[in-house]
């Protein structure tokens, strides 16, 4: 038994269980150190380790010493296990507060490492780019832009440590786990804000407004030639196609030729449709605002998710993450004004209509793509044919690829949102997410609308630590409403798309749908037969339409004839001691104009 855990532990480590690998020898290789205070653990161990929590934050604090003027170390928030989320502030004269940085000519670029914590390679690039800097190696960068690194965002998962977290990735020699102490998903929290730690970040965007966000991972799934890919959401799906269209002109270019001219193969960030038949094709995903990217994309942020790939040594894929920040700031750098621009117009527009879910188009486009050669084969363990990749090139003309261009569900985008005031929790959210929020007082002076449950599903297991929960809505008027001390969020507003994705009861990324609201399903009250049916009686003879309603019911319906159940429950709902708020969306809809404030409380609750 012993004889077969070490055999198990030295072929996990040395990586003997993965596909064979293509020969690597780029220029970016001379980035690497070997010498001197500020060399990385990732450099001193040739690209094998990464620094553990504590190292990394020694490295951070040698890295503010070593460039005192230019560098600062900012404490951005604490996990759930009280240790510190750091990110170092970085620009070219100085001590800045986060107003003035925002008011800099420079374009600010926000990188964000260990998201999840296994996929950790941009700790260890960064590190290695800043420490270019403090030493004056790349003095230039900080000429171009200012810039915000966080090494490790997931800072509890960091620490779960182990050469056993992640089978099909390639170094380093030990990596943190995917999720939060909490067993959370970090990029499954963007419109939720379950964890502190994304709370964190969003905290850093609103008192920053970074020009670019740069989220990095590792990827997995199929082998294939590429070591760093990249994406956003593509133009045809994007809510701000004119930022879309900008990263895809104008920066990709300058990415992908940093990239290539250091021995790197860039790529599009794409999955596959069948992990056992490549040749199936590809599948285009498009994030959804719980994710980074989506969450950008909704916001106007420009927000580029890179994923590296797994099977690549994890000393390529650092060094190609160096050359792709490098490639990063200097796209940002030549063409900030136009993703300003691009930004300006998408804030400035919320359309009619919202596209809010999306699913994969049956009809393929084609595009050429740099596989790896593979071989299909019947294996014994699994009892069905895999898929073993040889390591030999195998390029593409015309793969197929499924982007997600089918469009599921769109909402009509009310003019304002009405929330009640004991949703305050829902309030500070919106506000996180850098949503405008009044708090009105007075009379209501418009028409409302609000959407009733008609049918929902609860998921069958939890997902992200809730029981998200589906559902379909009839829209009705309400009416009689006081909006004394209630809350209006305008969606013709920077943030108004989001807002209606977080807003919105039919938006899989909604507030509903997570299931903030899953007590709108319970009834606290309920009749007792001996009451119920004299009461039923006298309703019914003093309301003829009401009794023509349930006879017919009764003639034409004749399981409900013969459920005694059905029958008594169809009296209650329509009785005046029927709970009046049952399965109705508490936060109400105005398609009219927004409702006159007539005193505007702005205020933190």
């Amino acid at each position: 038994m012993l004889t077969t855990l070490l055999f198990l532990s030295a072929s996990t480590v040395f990586n003997s269980h993965l596909p064979p690998l293509l020969p690597w020898q780029g220029d970016s290789l001379a980035l690497m150190q070997d010498e001197g205070p500020l060399t990385t653990v990732f450099e001193l161990s040739q690209g094998k380790r990464s620094p553990d929590y504590l190292q990394t934050m020694d490295f951070v604090d040698r890295l503010v010493a070593a460039n005192p003027t230019q560098f600062t170390i900012k404490n951005i928030g604490y996990s759930h296990s009280q240790r510190a989320i750091k990110m170092l502030v970085a620009n070219e004269h100085g001590h800045f507060t986060a107003k003035e940085l925002q008011h800099s000519k420079k374009p600010t670029l926000l990188i964000q490492a260990g998201i999840h914590s296994g996929e950790i390679d941009g700790k260890d690039a960064g590190f290695m780019l800043l420490r270019d800097i403090a030493t004056g190696k790349r003095r230039d960068l900080l000429k171009k832009v200012n810039i915000l690194f966080i090494p490790i965002l997931n800072v509890d998962g960091h620490e779960r440590s182990s050469a056993f977290n992640r089978i099909n990735q390639r170094g380093p020699s030990k990596m943190g786990f995917r999720t939060n102490a909490n067993n959370l998903n970090l990029n499954r929290d963007y419109t939720k804000l379950d964890t502190p730690e994304i709370k964190s970040v969003l905290e850093v965007i609103n008192e920053f407004n970074p020009d670019l966000y740069v989220d990095i991972h590792v990827t997995d799934g199929a082998d294939y030639q590429y070591d760093v890919t990249y994406g956003y959401n593509p133009v045809f799906a994007s809510e701000s196609p004119a930022v879309s269209s900008v990263l895809d002109t104008l920066f990709k270019p300058t990415i992908d030729n940093a990239l290539t001219k250091k021995g790197h193969i860039p790529g599009p960030l794409v999955f596959v449709m069948d992990k056992r038949e490549f040749s199936k094709g590809l599948a285009g995903w498009v994030a959804t605002p719980r994710f980074s990217n989506g969450w950008g994309d909704l916001k106007s942020l420009p927000t580029i998710l890179v994923e590296n790939h797994s099977l690549k040594p994890y000393k390529q894929r650092v060094l190609g993450t160096y050359v792709f920040l490098d490639g990063a700031i200097e796209a940002l750098s030549l063409h900030s004004q136009q993703l300003q621009d691009a930004v300006d117009k998408e804030q400035s527009f919320v359309p009619k209509e919202l596209v809010v879910q999306r699913r994969y188009s049956k009809t393929a486009d084609k595009i050429a793509f740099k596989g790896i050669e593979y071989a299909k084969s019947f294996n014994e363990l699994s009892g069905q044919q895999e898929v073993t990749y040889l390591g030999k090139v195998k390029n593409y003309t015309d793969l197929s690829i499924y982007w997600q261009k089918e469009v599921v569900t769109t909402v009509t985008v009310p003019k304002a949102f009405l929330i009640p005031p004991v949703y305050s929790d829902i309030v500070q959210k919106l506000k996180l997410h850098g949503v405008e929020v009044t708090q009105l007082s007075g009379a209501n002076t418009q028409p409302l609308k609000q959407a009733v449950v008609t049918e929902h599903t609860f998921a069958s297991a939890p997902f992200e630590g809730r029981f998200r929960v589906s559902a379909s809505f009839d829209l009705i008027a309400a009416t009689n409403m006081n909006l004394d001390g209630w809350y209006s969020v305008e969606t013709q507003q920077a943030a108004g798309e989001l807002a209606v994705h977080l807003l919105h009861p039919e938006a899989p990324d909604s507030f509903f749908s997570w299931g903030e609201f899953n007590t709108l399903f319970q009834r606290t009250e309920y009749m007792e037969n001996y009451a119920l049916l004299p009461y039923a009686k006298k309703m019914l003879e003093s309301d003829p339409n009401l009794a023509a309603q349930f006879k017919k019911k009764i003639d034409e319906d004749s399981t409900f004839a013969n459920d005694a159940d059905a029958r008594l429950q169809w009296l209650y709902q329509h009785s005046p001691f029927y709970d009046s708020h049952y399965l109705k969306y508490p936060i109400l809809m105005s398609f009219e104009q927004p409702p006159i404030i007539l005193n505007q409380k702005d205020k933190e609750i």
